[in-house]
């Protein structure tokens, strides 16, 4: 593949986050080493310099970007994702909200409820996330892969450069590998990075009696043998998969070579912190229900605690405390959790504006969650900082505060994206 044409973007306010890597906790997460003014020249797919950069060091035929003060940063890793989907959730939305809707030909009859169900009352009567589980195994793997090539277009378009994409709404092995080969399907066809994860255990279905058992006796090598290293998940919830079983199935993960997330803490704490912890999980994510103590804990591990904050607006007002965990020192990581029912949504600064305000996250550990940390969630060692060698994934924003990441409420700030050396868009 030919190299793109060098550029350099030119008297932008700098986050290198340069410093220590492949992680960030503590009072490092509050240091994003800012070049106030500064140039940022690019050759292939690679950072060449930072700083000022002489005519001379140009290559001929490169591209300029003049940034006039504008914020430079890494581009956006989300690194919790479903974007893989068929079918709709929106009536269900309606429904959660206290609406009924009714059809007669052109004619609509909008009534309210007496009762607004809540998401575990919907998931009880088979709805939640099995009407989108029945949407997308009658989905072919080419369908899958062209509704998540339009997802993706937008993930680009609000920053996120790299971002991890979950199964787990097949529920059978053979309907998780259909999802699996959709995602690595899109690979080809991205020009950003995505990193599969196979969430084999996302829910209970009770139409296919014996499933979580094989599952872990048969579905976890037959991933790994088709996907080698491929990281495990699961979704540790009552009414999904106990803790028991969860833990069965990344011991299964870990005999089979892979690594292994977890959901965790959305609703109820039901102890997977402390096996995560004790078991050497990458990450456990949501943390909604979780103490203070299970994250002060969290944070004495190498285990990185991953906040959805997008759930939190859409789906029942509650938001994980992320301080205790960072004040102990922790690892944090930020993800948009973009699925179709709990968090339908692509936006990073969306979820860092939502962080900031009911996490307990302030902006700067905010953008290294979503940057530099996120990646390494991922293994991305190449990228989150502005540093020669580093991946040339970059965003420019239409700010010239960083701040205004959270400030701001809703839009999109990003004036151009930079993927693998490549300008991709740009709204000037």
């Amino acid at each position: 593949m030919p190299q793109p044409p060098a550029i350099l973007i030119r008297d932008a306010r700098i986050l290198t986050l340069a410093g220590t890597f492949p992680r960030r906790g503590g009072n490092d997460m509050r240091d994003l080493r800012i070049i106030d003014r500064g140039d940022v020249l690019i050759v292939g797919d690679r950072i060449d310099r930072v700083g000022h950069v002489d005519a001379s060091e140009v290559p001929n035929g490169a591209a300029s970007i003049r940034a006039d003060g504008r914020v430079l940063m890494p581009g956006f890793v989300d690194c919790h994702t479903h974007a893989c989907w068929a079918g709709s959730r929106i009536d269900e939305w309606e429904m959660k909200l206290g609406w009924d809707r009714a059809r007669d030909g052109s004619n609509t009859t909008i009534t309210s409820r007496d009762h607004k169900p809540t998401y575990l009352e919907i998931l009880a009567k088979g709805g939640g996330i099995m009407s989108t589980v029945a949407a997308t195994r009658k989905a072919t793997e080419a369908t899958l892969s062209s509704l998540l090539r339009a997802r993706l277009e937008r993930f680009l378009e609000h920053g996120t450069t790299s971002l991890e994409i979950k199964s787990g709404y097949g529920l059978t092995l053979d309907a998780e590998l259909n999802m699996l080969r959709a995602i690595v399907r899109a690979i080809s066809e991205f020009q950003g990075t995505i990193v599969p994860t196979a969430l084999l255990a996302h829910a209970i279905d009770p139409t296919v009696p014996g499933l979580a058992e094989s599952i872990i006796s048969q579905g976890v090598r037959a991933v790994t043998h088709e996907y080698p290293g491929i990281t495990i998940d699961a979704y540790c919830e009552d009414g999904a998969w106990s803790l028991d079983q969860c833990a069965r199935l990344f011991a299964k993960a870990v005999e089979c070579g892979s690594p292994w997330r977890v959901h965790a803490d959305q609703f109820n704490r039901l102890g997977m912190i402390q096996h995560a912890i004790a078991h050497g999980a990458t990450s456990v994510d949501h943390l909604e229900a979780s103490s203070a103590d299970d994250l002060r804990a969290l944070a004495a591990s190498n285990t990185f605690g991953v906040i959805l904050p997008l759930c939190g607006l859409h789906l029942d007002g509650r938001y994980a405390n992320a301080r205790p965990l960072l004040e102990s020192g922790g690892l944090l990581a930020i993800a948009t959790n973009s699925n179709p029912g709990s968090a339908p949504g692509v936006s990073m600064p969306m979820a860092i504006a939502l962080a900031v305000r009911s996490c307990g996250v302030c902006v700067e550990e905010a953008i290294i969650a979503t940057t530099l940390n996120a990646a390494a969630v991922l293994g991305l060692e190449d990228r989150g900082m502005i540093v020669p060698d580093a991946r040339a994934d970059l965003i420019l924003l239409a700010h010239s505060d960083e701040r205004a990441l959270a400030y701001e409420l809703g839009g999109n700030p990003v004036e151009a994206t930079i993927v693998g050396g490549a300008l991709l868009s740009r709204r000037w």
